[in-house]
């Protein structure tokens, strides 16, 4: 398999079945730094992202933000002083798809640059 974020987000309909846990043990090495958790019983990909300021906090939601909207797949962003916390899951399935491991490596991908 490429590297995920080499990928192409697919369109997720809503009776696409959410990723088993062992297709998310498959995928997760390729997004090390984040977190598998559990909210409102719907499994997520999470990551706390830290900055020196909030402005570099603010940066850098608005370029998730921009990735977001060009692959019409969005997360729960919080940003804070010096942090920004973004959380990965499909709405539609209520779950992980393939589209949330991709955008959590594009998402690390901006972090890096």
């Amino acid at each position: 398999m490429p590297p995920l974020k080499e990928l192409k987000c697919v369109p997720c309909r809503g009776d696409s079945p959410p990723l088993a846990a062992d297709e998310i043990a498959t995928l997760k090495p390729q997004v090390s730094d984040w977190d598998v958790i559990e909210a409102e019983g719907i499994p997520r990909l999470q990551r706390v992202f830290k900055f020196k300021n909030f402005a570099s906090a603010l940066a850098f939601t608005n370029l998730v933000g921009e990735l977001a909207e060009a692959e019409d797949h969005h997360p729960a962003l919080l940003t804070e002083w010096g942090k920004v916390t973004v959380t990965w899951w499909t709405h539609k399935i209520k779950g992980l798809h393939q589209n949330d491991f991709i955008m959590a490596a594009r998402t690390d991908d901006l972090y890096l640059a």
